[in-house]
This record gives structure tokens, sequence and C-alpha cells, in this order.
């Protein structure tokens, strides 16, 4: 397949995240995780990954929040540009919902009143007020990924890595997940700055719900970047397809 190039007229301006020539070699003499990327993404923007497991999706997130470094290439994040990262399966401490995401916002600085405080104003934000006291890893799998987005927001992340949020959940709990993380990157930050999201998907529903921007992976190599209707409305399509059946 050949490779796409695009530029969407946001990344024009001065990009949230950049990655110039990426490269991630996990297993010496193995083909590449990633193999010579090149990516902007501009602050607002929702880009979906794409691509059939082992494609790179989970390479890149981790490589844009630097948990995986890279072999060559370059990363440039913007200057003050906060991360937040969601993984399937969210880690969680053996701690009340509440001290999980209070102790997040103590150990950045935040007083210990002041982080009880947001703690509590993000567990009201998925609705899970009513167990502020509750085992976080006694909860449900869509509560706990509930209260990990809830830990992340009380952050105040400008950019949010999502590494398939829903996959293991029910359509219900689903629903309810995919509804939070629609209105947390629309709402923006508090002083007005947009909020960007960056998430690997095998929902191509989700896709057309979430994304304003679909970048495609194989192999480690990116082989589309498109605006979210004109990757639907392409060829590639059918590759997608293929594996979100099986």
């Amino acid at each position: 397949m050949t490779a796409m190039p695009h530029v969407p007229a946001a990344v024009a301006a001065a990009p949230v995240v950049e990655l110039r020539d990426a490269t991630v070699q996990l297993v010496p003499g193995r083909p590449p995780a990633l193999d010579r990327v090149f990516l902007r993404i501009a602050p607002g923007e929702r880009v979906a990954l794409v691509g059939a497991n082992g494609s790179g999706k989970s390479t890149l997130l981790r490589t844009l929040h630097r948990l995986q470094p890279l072999t060559t290439g370059a990363l440039h994040t913007a200057s003050g540009a906060r991360q937040a990262m969601l993984f399937q399966r969210p880690h969680l401490l053996r701690l009340s919902a509440l001290r999980n995401i209070a102790l997040g916002l103590w150990l950045q600085g935040t007083p210990g009143r002041v982080a009880r405080a947001r703690a509590g104003e993000a567990l009201r934000r998925v609705e899970l007020e009513a167990l502020a006291d509750a085992n976080a890893r006694a909860l449900s799998g869509g509560q706990q990924q509930r209260l990990a987005l809830a830990r992340a927001w009380a952050l105040r992340p400008a950019v949010w890595l999502l590494d398939e949020p829903t996959a293991s959940l029910d359509p219900h709990a689903k629903r309810e997940v995919e509804a939070l993380i629609a209105e947390f990157t629309t709402a923006g930050q508090p002083d007005g700055t947009p909020t960007t999201v960056i998430f690997s998907s095998h929902n191509l529903g989700q896709v057309k719900r979430l994304a304003s921007r679909v970048v495609y992976l194989e192999q480690g190599r990116l082989l589309a970047d498109l605006p979210v209707a004109e990757f639907f409305n392409h060829e590639v399509l059918r590759a997608c397809l293929l594996y979100t059946s099986r």
C-alpha cells in the first residue's frame, strides 16, 4: 500500500506533539515496531490510530508519552503541554477511588486538601462519587475505566493518549466511557486552551464518532493520514474492515 501523506490545515500551527523520522527497534534483528514515522499533531485535534494487532499503535502512543524511547529520530512536545495516558486495562492502586485520584495530584505538588477536593470533583464528573471510599480494584471494568478517566481529568492534561480505552468493556460501559472521552476532550482546558486526543481503536464506529483525523499503521509504517471523512471514503477502509471482522 502506498503512503498517503496529509497535513491538515490545523497542523500548520505549532504542533503540540511531533515525531520526526521516528524508529523504535524493540528486538534486534526483527522488523522495527515503528519505522521512520513522521507525525505532527496540532492542539485540539482528535486523532485515531487504526491498524491490525501489531501494527504499532500502542508503541506509537507509548513513544508519544515517553514510556518507550526512540531508537532513532526525534520527538518534540510543546512546552507546558501536560499529558495523560489511559490503557486498555487501567493501572489502579489498591486504595480507595478517591485516593487513587488525590495521590496523583499530591505527587505533582497539589496540597492535600486541594487534591482531595479536586478528586471529589473528578469522581462527580464520572458519576462515581458514591464509590469514593471503595477499593478501586474491586470496581467493575467500566467503573475502573471511568475512574481512570477521572484521574486523568483531575490532572488537567492538554494531551490525552488513549490505548483502546473501551476494548475490554461491555456495550453499556463502552458507551459511558466513550461519552466521557467526548465530553472531556470537547470541553477543553480551564484556561480555554483546546484539548488534544490521540487514541487507538479497532472500532470503526467509534473512530467516526470521536476522531477528526485518522492515521493508519501497518507493520510499524504510517501508510495513511487523512481527515476522517476522506479516510472512510478511501480504499484503505477495506483493509481495516478485514482485521475488524476477525
